[in-house]
């Protein structure tokens, strides 16, 4: 009872488990308010294991208790409050306003890359991303000035539009400027039947009106003039000194379309050439031909090599269409050489009319030399350059400068390609005999 194990006489609550009975003093003994523990320690002492003796439920009801009450404080100062330093602290505003600011940046960076490689991989809406990335352009891409680009660019603003109106409608073709004080060549047939007037419109799309100075029909060329000074003239280049295979550009407005640029080669030289429309005047003259693209409206533009010279003026093309259909380019086009366009214009300025260069002499009907070979001369002026270099007539022309002759047309063309004075050689047959001659060609008053 009252928490006592009446079967062997042990106080459970006693330290060093000493019986009650054996020696110690009863309840009402002297000694009963000051019981001691191991170790000396008394048990009235503040010790934590005995304070709360009084609701011990297994105390020996017999043993002596003692209850300890906590000593009043000593009035006198309190103690300086002492500030752990490792307690949080309150953080200041800079604090509050700069962390979340940083977590949300790094939270919009993440956030940004890990959507644009999900849409990459994934294939978004937004669509594959085209293309590499970007690398320095390759040394073409720079348009150095002796490139095709380079070269279109510093002939461009010298070329022009041509339109001039008629009584069955406007004709237009090309041109290009030849002095800076306005004059400006093309074909003869891009003015041919109009009325002395005409248009032209610059690279920059400025017009500006031109007068017809002068044409000559049989070498297809005519200078008009704008009323503009301060132009940019072209630069001239040498046809003669041509080769089969140089690269060449066409530029005009073909088909309307201005400002067109066509690259090419030379296909042949001295192909000659007898043109012109029913009616009108025959046109001879050795071509330079051309496999740039060239189409109706090219008509009168510059034909200029790899240096941005001038050293043509496109005039006709070959075709595979029916008489009255409009021909397009297939590869064969033909330019006048600019030696004889350049003094044609010399002279239709100077003069207001064109020097004819002539021989002297007659040719016969296709194949009239015998064997094919050659052109036979059916009469010879007697005052003529011909009659003067011993030619007579009935020889058969072989050669002229070298370039083998076989139409009578190759004969007009070539004697005409070359200006009045100009000492060419010819080669020729009489009977069974080759003979050779310095010819002195001469200008023919028209």
């Amino acid at each position: 009872m009252g928490g006592t194990d009446v079967t062997d006489g042990w106080d459970w609550r006693r330290p060093g488990g000493t019986p009650a009975s054996a020696g110690q003093p009863g309840p009402g003994s002297p000694s009963a308010s000051s019981p001691t523990a191991p170790h000396g320690t008394a048990y009235g002492s503040a010790s934590p294991w005995w304070s709360d003796a009084l609701a011990d439920p297994w105390r020996d009801p017999a043993a002596p208790a003692a209850v300890v009450v906590p000593a009043a404080p000593v009035p006198g100062a309190q103690p300086e409050p002492v500030t752990d330093p490792d307690a949080p602290g309150r953080p200041s505003l800079r604090q509050v306003l700069l962390v979340p600011l940083i977590i949300a940046l790094l939270a919009g960076s993440l956030g940004g890359a890990l959507g644009y490689a999900f849409a990459v991989r994934g294939g978004a809406a937004t669509g594959p991303v085209l293309g590499a990335g970007p690398v320095d352009p390759p040394g073409l891409a720079q348009r150095p000035p002796e490139s095709l680009a380079g070269v279109a660019q510093r002939v461009l603003p010298s070329v022009v539009t041509v339109r001039v109106a008629s009584l069955g409608g406007t004709s237009e073709g090309s041109g290009f400027i030849a002095s800076a004080d306005g004059h400006v060549i093309t074909n003869d047939h891009v003015v041919a039947g109009g009325s002395g007037k005409a248009s032209v419109i610059f690279n920059d799309g400025s017009t500006a009106a031109a007068t017809v100075v002068g044409q000559d029909p049989e070498s297809d060329i005519a200078v008009i003039k704008v009323a503009r000074t301060g132009l940019r003239p072209v630069e001239f280049g040498n046809s003669d000194s041509l080769a089969v295979g140089d690269p060449v550009l066409a530029i005009g407005s073909p088909l309307s379309l201005a400002n067109t640029v066509t690259a090419g080669i030379v296909s042949a030289l001295d192909r000659t050439m007898q043109a012109g429309e029913p009616g009108g005047p025959v046109r001879y003259y050795a071509a330079i031909q051309t496999d740039a693209a060239v189409n109706h409206g090219n008509s009168g533009g510059p034909l200029v090599d790899a240096a941005g010279r001038v050293v043509g003026v496109n005039s006709t093309i070959k075709s595979l269409v029916a008489d009255g259909q409009e021909a397009g380019n297939i590869g064969l086009a033909f330019a006048i050489p600019i030696n004889q366009a350049k003094r044609i214009t010399q002279d239709i300025i100077g003069t207001g009319k064109a020097r004819r260069t002539v021989i002297g002499a007659q040719v016969g009907g296709p194949g009239s030399a015998a064997g094919g070979a050659g052109v036979r001369l059916a009469a010879v002026e007697p005052s003529g350059p011909a009659a003067g270099a011993g030619l007579k007539a009935g020889d058969v022309i072989l050669k002229l400068d070298g370039r083998p002759m076989t139409e009578p047309t190759d004969l007009i063309a070539l004697v005409r390609k070359y200006a009045p004075g100009s000492v060419v050689t010819v080669e020729y047959r009489r009977g069974s005999t080759r003979q050779n001659a310095s010819v002195t060609l001469a200008a023919d008053a028209k």
